[in-house]
């Protein structure tokens, strides 16, 4: 592992990489599902695979899985992997209120440890056929979600390999937003953020609903010294998605910078209004 990964991840990379707003970051290392470490100024810092499974935490919590149980799953699931072993080798879904865990070879259901059956059954020639979906998917070409995948673990061992994992996602899949953000903060953490803003204003057309996209945008705009045009891009990310607390703190910086401060002003209270209030998704009650 080199210096960089050993240090771990701050919540702005952590936010580039997952598409997701510093409040809901927050609201889950307040629940508990992952416990960063603290950097020499007492920030976060994030382990690969907290940042796995925030994502994953995230992604059960919008498929309305209790939170609760989330818990309970993400905790087994890490207490039953080796230290070592990187979450990117797992797929992990929701079937039914249950978390499911994939591997190359099994399935189980994360809080129990129970194997799952996953297989297909089709017609061959009239004939009932059944398809191992493992085998079957190693006979076929990697899918956009696939090369994220591939991408992702690559990015601390061999950002060029993960690149170009990136790029052919975006060459089958354009508008796949996951592909976007984790191509366009892999340029700008390497200096390369003219060719992150080119990459966003180029992908922008097929995903101008989507805020984080917007978002990263302006990041790089930000980064590349572009502070007007970074400044329209996280209003036009807060159009999409008021809730986006660090689009407001960061607007709220820029204006500063503009020699605006009635409206920096007016960002930085929404940010702090926004980061106090009360958790809402996180106090559910376990079904």
């Amino acid at each position: 592992m080199n210096a960089k990964a050993a240090e771990g991840y701050t919540v702005r990379r952590v936010q580039q990489m997952l598409g997701i707003s510093r409040a809901i970051i927050d609201r889950l290392v307040r629940a508990g599902f992952v416990s960063p470490t603290r950097g020499r100024r007492n920030e976060h810092r994030f382990a690969f695979q907290d940042v796995m499974l925030l994502r994953t935490a995230y992604d059960l919590q919008r498929a309305h899985i209790p939170p609760r149980k989330i818990l309970r799953s993400l905790q087994s699931l890490r207490s039953s992997l080796p230290r070592e072993l990187p979450l990117t080798g797992l797929r992990i879904s929701a079937v039914g209120e249950e978390v499911a865990v994939r591997t190359r070879d099994s399935t189980w259901e994360a809080t129990s440890g129970q194997m799952l059956m996953d297989f297909e059954v089709t017609s061959n020639d009239g004939e009932l056929a059944f398809i191992d979906p493992v085998n079957a998917a190693r006979t076929t070409h990697p899918s956009p979600a696939d090369l994220v995948n591939l991408g992702a673990s690559l990015e601390e061992t061999d950002p060029v390999g993960a690149e170009a994992a990136y790029r052919s996602a975006l060459e089958a899949a354009p508008d796949f937003v996951d592909a976007i953000l984790n191509l366009g903060a892999l340029l700008c953490e390497n200096g390369r953020c003219a060719e992150a803003v080119q990459l966003y204003e180029t992908a922008l057309p097929a995903v101008s609903a989507s805020a984080p996209v917007h978002f990263n945008h302006a990041i790089a705009l930000e980064d590349a010294g572009q502070l007007a045009a970074a400044a329209q891009a996280y209003a036009r990310a807060l159009e999409l998605d008021p809730g986006l607390a660090d689009a407001h703190y960061n607007l709220g910086r820029l204006h500063e910078q503009l020699r605006n401060p009635q409206a920096a002003l007016r960002h930085f209270s929404a940010y702090r209004r926004l980061t106090r209030g009360p958790s809402t998704q996180m106090d559910d009650e376990d079904a």
